[in-house]
Formats: structure tokens, sequence, C-alpha cells
């Protein structure tokens, strides 16, 4: 499909049907969430895969969204709280990879990065956070392009889940995400105008300052 259209068909799916996906698609899910930027390339991302019937409806009970677990696959998205323990490996592999030639960044070392910013661990979570919530993005979209549906479950009872799925404590559980073949077509949800998300745009002072810029 057209990345385009893939964006424009993106909804929330909260209707599926029993069909079984195959493991194959699950794993170009999990493919397209490998491939996600994250800062530093700390890929903080994991995920476990829910196909049993029995677990899911043990899920049931730790979320108020229960239409998730009828889904024929769960993927319970969670991040990696000690990824901050392979910086140094992750920031030589960018450096060596070239990722901050001609940067300020170049020549830059793990202790600068983490000495350059307000590290406590709320913002070491939020930041982790972040990175999980683009490669689950990655899913969704993957999944429009599979004939697939998701849903973003934010609303669940941590502890819980965790407990039901087997997932320690080095883990923190940021979404739950239903996936499967949709049993409905929704219509296109409101959305805002670009003007309307649009805060300010400075433009180009002159023509040859927008031309440069394409460069």
């Amino acid at each position: 499909m057209e990345f385009g259209a893939v964006i424009r068909a993106r909804r929330s799916i909260r209707k599926f049907q029993a069909r079984t996906v195959p493991y194959e698609c699950i794993k170009e899910l999990l493919e397209a969430a490998r491939l996600a930027p994250s800062g530093l390339n700390l890929q903080p991302w994991r995920f476990a895969i829910v196909t049993r019937r029995a677990i899911r409806e043990k899920l049931s009970r730790a979320t108020l969204a229960t239409y998730a677990t009828k889904a024929p696959v769960v993927i319970v998205c969670c991040m990696d709280l000690e990824v901050f323990t392979t910086i140094q490996d992750r920031v030589k592999e960018l450096q060596q990879a070239g990722a901050f030639s001609g940067t300020c960044f170049q020549g830059f070392t793990s202790e600068d990065f983490l000495s350059g910013g307000n590290l406590n661990e709320s913002s070491i979570k939020a930041n982790l956070a972040l990175n999980v919530a683009i490669s689950i993005e990655h899913i969704a979209l993957q999944a429009v392009n599979l004939g697939l549906g998701t849903c973003w479950i934010a609303s669940f009872d941590e502890k819980e889940v965790k407990r039901i799925v087997g997932i320690s404590d080095r883990y923190s559980v940021v979404a739950l995400l239903p996936v499967g073949y949709p049993a409905y077509e929704p219509e296109p949800r409101p959305r805002l105008s670009v003007d309307e998300i649009q805060i300010k745009m400075y433009q180009a002072e002159n023509i040859r300052e927008a031309r440069d810029a394409k460069v």
C-alpha cells in the first residue's frame, strides 16, 4: 500500500475477526518496530506476544478496554529499564557509522551525553517511553499495510499485566496493542486542520534563503 494511503487508512480498531493472524505477519510487525529510531540508538522497546486465549482472558481483568483482549493477538509493549547500561556500545556504534559526522556531537562520548542533560529517573523513563511509542506506531502503520487493525491501550493495571504475562521488573509496560483483522470499517475520525495545529511558521526572508534551505 502507498505510504500516504496507509496513514489515511489507519484507525483505532475495537472489533476483530476471530481469524488467526499468521506468525509471518507478527514477525513483519516486529521488524517494523525494530527499525524505529531512538535516542542514542538505545532501542529500549521489548514486546511480549500473547496469542493464547486463556492468557488474553486473564488480561481482560487488567484493563477497562476489555475489547482489546478479544483480538487474536495482544502485544504487550514494554521498555527495558536497563538499556542505559549499553549506552557506551550504542554511542560507539553511532560514531563508527558516521551518524554524528559534521555535527556538534562529533567526537562526543557516552559520558558527554549523560552529563549534558537532566537525567533523573523520571526523565529517563519519559524518554524511553517516548522511544517505545515511536516503535509502537511503526507497528500500527505496518499493520494497516498488512490488512490488520490495532488500537493503543494505555489504561491498564501494569502490575497485574506483568504478573499475568510473566514480565520481570526490568521492564515497564507502556501499552497494550491488540492486533487482528478488523471486523468493521470505521469512518475517518474528526481531525484538526493544518492551520489549527500550526503554532507559528517563520518564512524565509527571500527567495535565495528559501532555495538554499532546500539544498
